[in-house]
Formats: structure tokens, C-alpha cells, sequence
């Protein structure tokens, strides 16, 4: 008898195999496992990671604290990804490891900007017209 996956719960697995990449790795820096003048000198957030649909590649959103350095953070964690593939591979329960792409997370940076501009007084202003006809 063949069992076969829906979609949902294709995706429910990408999620969360994804968190427990994102979980593995923000341990492995939290606790300085990776012996790296530039990332010891950082506070790394993996804010999320999107693995692809055979769960062989996974893309991991990183970002330092407070934007700080992130080319030369990026620099010191792609020159240690095999280190990282190897120990998240040790960790999670899977037929392959996945080889890791690490990207600076940019939707801070998007939220920044989408808050000033609504901050904006010609902006506030025209927001405010919208609620007073919607009361």
C-alpha cells in the first residue's frame, strides 16, 4: 500500500524541519560552537530558515545585532558553512544534509522603512482623513 502526502502536510514538514535548522543553528552560535574570531565578536539572530522542497538546501536569514557588520558577519559564516552543515546534519534526524545559504535578513530593514514612511506627516495626514470617514 502506497502512502502518499498532501501538500499541507508537505509544507507543515518544510516548517518544521526549517524551525529546527533555525533552532540548531542559532544554538551552535549562541554558545560560540563555531571558532570564529568574527563570529565570536558578534550576536548573530537566525531569524528564519526556508528549506526547499526535498529538504536538501536550506536558506538561512540572518541577521547581527543591530545591523552590525553584516558583510564581514556573512564573510564568516559562509567560509564556516561546512562546519555548520556538518553539525546541523549531526543534530537533525534526516536522510541528507542540507547544504546551508546564508542571506542578511532584510525585512527589518523593510519594516524601518515602511514605519518612517507612515510616519511621515503627508502620509499621517492622508491616514487620518481615511478614519475620520470611516467612523
Amino acid at each position: 500500500m502506497k502512502v502518499t502526502t498532501t501538500t499541507e502536510e508537505r509544507s507543515v514538514r518544510l516548517l518544521r524541519v526549517g524551525e529546527q535548522v533555525r533552532h540548531i543553528l542559532s544554538e551552535i552560535l549562541q554558545r560560540g560552537e563555531v571558532h570564529d574570531d568574527v563570529l565570536a565578536k558578534h550576536l548573530v539572530s537566525v531569524t528564519e530558515v526556508r528549506m526547499s522542497p526535498d529538504l536538501r538546501h536550506a536558506t538561512v536569514f540572518v541577521k547581527p545585532l543591530l545591523g552590525k557588520d553584516e558583510p564581514v558577519v556573512l564573510k564568516a559564516l559562509r567560509t564556516n558553512t561546512a562546519y555548520l552543515q556538518r553539525e546541523v546534519a549531526a543534530r537533525v534526524k534526516m536522510k541528507y544534509a542540507a547544504k546551508l545559504k546564508f542571506l542578511v535578513d532584510e525585512s527589518f530593514d523593510e519594516g524601518s522603512h515602511i514605519d518612517k514612511l507612515l510616519r511621515d506627516p503627508k502620509v499621517a495626514q492622508d491616514l487620518g482623513d481615511e478614519t475620520e470617514k470611516g467612523a
